[in-house]
């Protein structure tokens, strides 16, 4: 299936019947937007022991433990499949809730987000608040890690550049994902995003929660805001029990991967 959150676009293969075999090779095959189908993040939907497992792969083939918005696509099928109204998913992060919000809206439950240093991770132990790099960043886990800058334009920063070069600073061992933020009204944030492994994208959930824990630690905002995305809007609620993050989804279309395009793959 070619699903989309906001414009951060994801194929979602379904290996609840069949095992399929998924490789970082064939992940990126299928990521390739000119000789494959094109994709932000591919999920594979997997049986497990709650209602659904969720496996996540970059374009570049690389793996990630958390993607908030297609977690959310996902929920939203498997909502309308089965007729439940919430979920219980599992992924490397942890276990997750969704819950259909109303109006075509989903909300997922990302779990508590990660402060600490070595949990992020970080090379080493400094300020997760205040970053010891230019503009002071703010680091936070998300079950993938994320470098927060604050900044007065969010529409002035060369952000293929700019997102290309912290992707890999030293501090992040794992690569991180890059955000640049503009507070815009009381609990309201303008924001862009790079993506580890990826590149610009429309969207991206795990770097809204990211943003909103990020700005309600640094006391610019509440702990409920609403993100403007190249792609859309999108509310995020950081609570006791976790970073909800809700917003609308997308099924654009499912189909067959051709014998002749697996066999291509050699």
């Amino acid at each position: 299936m070619k699903m989309h959150g906001l414009g951060n676009d994801f194929v979602i293969v379904d290996a609840r019947a069949h095992e399929i075999g998924v490789t970082p090779a064939l992940a990126q095959a299928i990521g390739h937007r000119q000789f494959g189908v094109g994709f932000d993040q591919l999920a594979v939907i997997e049986n497990g022991a709650s209602d659904a497992h969720l496996v996540f792969y970059n374009a570049d083939g690389s793996t990630s433990a958390a993607c908030g918005n297609a977690t959310r696509c996902i929920a939203r099928f498997l909502m309308e499949e089965t007729g439940k109204q919430t979920l219980t998913l599992t992924t490397e992060r942890g276990t997750l809730y969704a819950s259909d919000a109303g109006d075509g809206l989903t909300s997922v439950n990302m779990g508590l987000p990660q402060l600490n240093w070595h949990e992020i991770p970080l090379t080493e132990d400094v300020d997760t608040l205040e970053l010891p790099i230019e503009g002071a960043p703010t680091a936070t886990g998300m079950g993938n890690p994320h470098c927060t800058f604050f900044v007065d334009n969010a529409e002035a920063i060369p952000l293929a550049e700019f997102g290309a070069r912290y992707e890999y600073h030293p501090l992040y061992p794992e690569r991180t994902n890059v955000q640049v933020a503009q507070l815009t009204g009381p609990d309201h944030i303008r924001m862009r995003v790079w993506e580890r492994g990826v590149g610009i994208t429309l969207a991206s959930g795990s770097s809204s929660c990211a943003t909103a824990v990020a700005a309600a630690r640094r006391g610019l905002t509440g702990r409920k805001v609403q993100i403007e995305l190249d792609g859309g809007t999108i509310w995020i609620d950081w609570r006791n029990d976790g970073v909800w993050m809700t917003g609308p989804t997308a099924h654009v279309f499912s189909g067959l991967l051709t014998p002749e395009f697996l066999r291509s793959l050699g």
